[in-house]
């Protein structure tokens, strides 16, 4: 079965590919097929996450899941959030984000700096799909002071997991931060919730 992933980040790509091994989906990034972004007008992480798998799904005619996910700060009231990919004001620039996060926590002590990712992943049969399935992950831990790791993407050389064994999530193996993390908790629900799903018969497998 091949779905559409709304999405060109490569990171993205590359950790729903290795989650989804085995499980019969085939994802194309909606890059490869020649489709543009969507704006991501949304309030909210499910919103946005809607949004851009109806884009795709309405784009290449085929089942879209889309990821919209963000890290909120407590300390920050919650930023960057919704904003995280461009909270340095160019999208997609992970290392003025990270700077710019540590740089609005300077003199912030451990105590004060927890924080935790959020994915929600929309999957969608088509583009009218009034009744899209969604999960939602979210990953605890805090910003540490400097980047640390060679890992992961975004803002992961800078989060400090609860459950990491005293790791960044940018130094965690691979493997086993696909298991434990905000994006792999999403996609476990959502292939618990394919089981028994007619519409996605090849997840039965």
């Amino acid at each position: 079965m091949k779905l559409v992933l709304a999405s060109g980040n490569a990171g993205k790509l590359v950790e729903l590919r290795e989650l989804l091994a085995g499980s019969g989906i085939e994802l194309n990034a909606q890059s490869e097929l020649g489709i543009g972004d969507t704006e991501e007008t949304g309030s909210t992480f499910v919103e946005n996450a809607i949004l851009k798998a109806r884009h795709a799904a309405r784009a290449s005619g085929l089942p879209a899941l889309a990821d919209d996910s963000g890290l909120c700060v407590d300390a920050l009231d919650g930023a960057p959030g919704l904003y995280s990919a461009r909270y340095a004001g160019v999208h997609g620039d992970n290392t003025g984000n990270n700077t710019k996060l540590l740089r609005e926590l300077e003199g912030v002590p451990d105590a004060q700096r927890t924080a935790h990712f959020t994915c929600v992943l929309a999957l969608l049969h088509n583009a009218d799909d009034p009744d899209p399935i969604i999960a939602t992950g979210r990953w605890h831990g805090r910003v540490l002071h400097a980047p640390r790791g060679t890992h992961g993407f975004g803002y992961d050389p800078v989060f400090l997991p609860d459950d990491g064994g005293g790791l960044g999530s940018a130094e965690l193996d691979p493997a086993l931060k696909n298991r434990i993390s905000h994006r792999g908790q999403a996609l476990a629900m959502l292939k618990n919730a394919l089981v028994n799903d007619s519409g996605f018969p090849l997840a039965r497998e």
